[in-house]
Order: C-alpha cells, then structure tokens, then sequence
C-alpha cells in the first residue's frame, strides 16, 4: 500500500514546520518540567497534577508524530508552475454565488492546510473538487450536504 502524497503550498510547509519546531523544542520541555514539578509531590496514585501533565505529554508527543507523518508525505505545489487558466491547488479563485448574489474567495489547498475560517478549502472538500479544472466564466453546480450551490467563476489568481 503506496502512502498518499500531502499536497502542500510553501506557506502550508512552513506553517506545519513552525508549529513541530515549536512542539519539540518548546512544549516538549515545559511538559517535562510539569511532570518532574508533579512528582516532587510525592505519592503519584492520587496526583492529579502527574496524571494531566502525563495526558498533555501524550498530547504533544502525538501531535509531533502526526506533523513528522505529514512532512515526511509533503509535497511542496510549485506556484510558479500553477497555469492560471483554470483553478488548481495553490490559486485563489472569486465566486460569485448565483442564488445568493454574493462575491466571495477561496483558495484551494490540500487537506493537511484547509482553514475555513481562513478561506482556505481542501482540494477534496465538496466545493474544492466542483471548482478544480473549472475557468473564468464557467458556472459551475456543486453538491454539498444543504444541496446544490451555483457558483460563477470571476477570477484564478495565485
């Protein structure tokens, strides 16, 4: 079984590095700090301290599993390799949504960087995929879970 590739943009990798560089340089070393704090307290069966220090290393040691996984299965989406001709990953697309008479804008990303609040959607999301391989102009239909969203295609930018 192939591992599937992580499609990322040079911010996404970044982002990602930034936060395992922090975890294992930082958060690792506080949450040591609370632990050997804890069992200074003596009698570890009733030391509540330990126990969440012990359930927060669990959490970070995790978490710095997961974004080794994710770096190890990167790729890197070359923006000056992105065609402007139609959405792909890395670019920047504004909708207009025809029911709604509403201008917005997304950028496609792969899954491992998808931040809604930032308008950044996944690739594999319902809205991603029905606007992938599309181009200025077209009207596109997606499915989504509240039903079909009619979306007119005004720009592609990086």
């Amino acid at each position: 079984m192939s591992e599937k590739e992580i499609l990322l943009t040079p911010q996404g990798l970044k982002k990602i590095e930034d936060e395992y560089e922090q975890l294992k340089t930082v958060r690792r070393k506080e949450v040591a700090g609370r632990i050997k704090e804890a069992i200074a307290f003596g009698d570890l069966s009733e030391n509540s301290e330990y126990d969440e220090a012990k359930n927060e290393q669990a959490q970070v040691e995790e978490r710095i599993a997961k974004l080794e996984m994710t770096l190890r299965k990167a790729r890197i989406i070359d923006e000056t390799q992105i065609s402007l001709d139609i959405v792909n990953i890395g670019t920047t697309v504004k909708v207009k949504d025809l029911e709604f008479d509403e201008i917005v804008e997304y950028t496609i990303v792969g899954s491992a960087e998808a931040d809604p609040y930032d308008a950044k959607i996944s690739n594999e999301s319902p809205v991603g995929q029905g606007l992938l391989g599309n181009k200025v102009g077209d009207v596109v239909d997606i499915q989504v879970p509240d039903g079909t969203i009619q979306y007119e295609i005004l720009e592609i930018k990086r």
